[in-house]
C-alpha cells in the first residue's frame, strides 16, 4: 500500500465514481481501475459497491477512510515543513472558513496579517462548518474558522470572539428600531432562516427555534432560505423577520435598508471556534495567523469579559483540557480599595468613578466593579481606556 493507491482511493470517494476520479488524478480511467484492483487484492476486500449512477464506500472502504486521508494528510505536512525549512517565513497559508464569518473581523485580521506578511500566501476558501472540519482532518486547508468547538479527537479548537446576533427586520416594520419585552411577542410575524442542522445547516441555525421553544412557543411561520445575501434581501423586501449576526447587516443598517428590531430577553451569540489537525504540522506562517487572531482586541475583550463572569458559563462549557493563555502577555493591573484617580469619570459610561485599578504606579476609576475588573484583565483590550491613558500622558 502507497500513497499513489490511497490517493487514488480518497478520489474516487470524493468522486463518486471512477471518471470523475481520472480526471481530477489527470489519469486515465483504465488505470483507474487497475489501481484499485490492485489495492483491493492486498487487502483482501472490496472498497467500493458499483451502483448504477456510480459506486460507494463498502463496509472495508469505510473503514480504511479516515486511515487513507490522516495517512495524506501527514505526507502532505511533511511536503510543508520541507518547503518552510526551505523558504522561511514565506509561503502559502490554507484556510477554510464559514462563508457568514466573511463579514466578521476575519477581513481585518487577514488584512492586517497580509500586511505583515508580504511573502506568505493566504488562500482562503469557504464552506459550511463541518465541511471546513473535515477539510482541516484531511490536511487540505491548515487552519480552519468555523461556528462551535468540534469534538472530534484529531481537531484542536481554540475559542474566538463570538459573534452576537439581532432580529433584523424591514425599516418600514412597525418595529422597526423599537424595543419589545420578549421573543415571544414575535411569535407569529413570518421568519427566514438556514436549513435545520441535520441537513447542510450550521448548528446556530436551530437557535431561533430553540429560544422559541424555551419560551413555550411549539411552531412559528418559518421559510428556509439557503442564503444569508438572500435572507437579507427577502427581510429588506418585507417577507419576513431573520436572527443575523450583527457584523453581517452592518452595512444594511448604515445604509438603512435593514433595521433591529430590540429583544429584552433576547441575547445569543454564535460561537466562532479555530480548528488545526491535533499533532499536524503548522508552519510558522500559519503560526503567525493563529497568533493574529489571538492578539486581536475584539477576541481580547471577549476573552476579558469572561475571565470577569466566568468562562465555565454552561453555553460555553466543554470537557476540555485547559493550558495557559497563548495570546500577547498582558498588562499587570491590580485592584484598589480606593482612589483618588486621575480621571473623574469612567472611561466607558462616563459616569462618576466609584472602583478603581492601579496600573503602573497610576489609579485610574471605572463606575462599577465589572468595567473596572475586566480592564484589570487586559487592559490593553479597551479602545476607550487605552485613549484616557494616552490623553494622561
Amino acid at each position: 500500500m502507497d500513497t499513489d493507491a490511497l490517493k487514488t482511493f480518497v478520489a474516487i470517494a470524493r468522486t463518486g465514481g471512477f471518471s470523475g476520479a481520472a480526471d481530477a488524478l489527470g489519469r486515465s480511467q483504465p488505470a483507474i481501475s487497475r489501481r484499485i484492483a490492485l489495492l483491493e487484492a492486498e487487502l483482501g476486500a472490496p472498497l467500493f459497491e458499483r451502483l448504477p449512477g456510480g459506486v460507494v464506500l463498502s463496509q472495508a472502504g469505510r473503514v480504511l477512510m479516515p486511515h487513507a486521508e490522516r495517512a495524506l494528510a501527514a505526507v502532505r505536512d511533511a511536503a510543508d515543513a520541507m518547503q518552510t525549512l526551505r523558504s522561511g517565513d514565506s509561503g502559502p497559508v490554507e484556510i477554510a472558513a464559514v462563508g457568514t464569518l466573511a463579514s466578521t473581523d476575519l477581513t481585518a485580521t487577514l488584512k492586517r496579517f497580509a500586511a505583515d506578511y508580504p511573502k506568505v500566501s493566504l488562500n482562503l476558501r469557504t464552506a459550511t462548518s463541518n465541511q471546513v472540519s473535515d477539510l482541516v482532518r484531511r490536511g487540505e486547508v491548515t487552519i480552519g474558522l468555523r461556528y462551535f468547538d468540534d469534538p472530534s479527537p484529531d481537531l484542536v479548537c481554540r475559542s474566538l470572539a463570538p459573534e452576537a446576533l439581532v432580529v433584523v427586520c424591514a425599516p418600514e416594520h412597525p418595529l422597526a428600531g423599537s424595543q419589545i419585552a420578549s421573543l415571544r411577542d414575535l411569535k407569529d410575524e413570518p421568519w427566514l432562516g438556514f436549513p435545520p442542522p441535520e441537513g447542510r445547516g450550521e448548528r446556530w441555525s436551530g437557535m431561533l427555534l430553540a429560544q422559541f421553544l424555551t419560551r413555550g412557543v411549539a411552531e412559528v411561520p418559518f421559510t428556509v432560505v439557503d442564503s444569508l445575501t438572500g435572507q437579507k434581501r427577502l427581510v429588506e423586501a418585507g417577507f419576513g423577520l431573520a436572527l443575523m449576526p450583527v457584523s453581517a447587516v452592518a452595512e444594511e443598517r448604515a445604509a438603512a435598508s435593514l433595521a433591529v428590531i430590540a429583544v429584552a430577553d433576547l441575547a445569543v451569540s454564535n460561537p466562532v471556534s479555530l480548528v488545526t489537525r491535533r499533532g499536524g504540522y503548522v508552519s510558522p506562517a500559519a503560526q503567525a495567523y493563529v497568533a493574529a487572531h489571538l492578539a486581536h482586541s475584539s477576541f481580547r475583550r471577549w476573552r476579558a469579559m469572561g475571565l470577569v463572569d466566568g468562562a465555565d458559563q454552561p453555553s460555553y462549557a466543554r470537557p476540555y483540557p485547559t493550558r495557559p493563555w497563548p495570546g500577547p502577555e498582558t498588562l499587570a493591573a491590580t485592584r484598589s480599595a480606593r482612589g483618588p484617580s486621575v480621571n473623574a469619570d469612567c472611561p466607558y459610561s462616563g459616569k462618576p468613578v466609584t472602583h478603581f485599578l492601579e496600573l503602573g504606579g497610576t489609579c485610574w476609576g471605572f463606575c462599577n466593579s465589572f468595567c473596572r475588573d475586566k480592564t484589570v484583565a487586559d487592559p490593553e483590550a479597551w479602545p476607550n481606556f487605552n485613549a484616557m491613558r494616552q490623553a494622561a500622558g
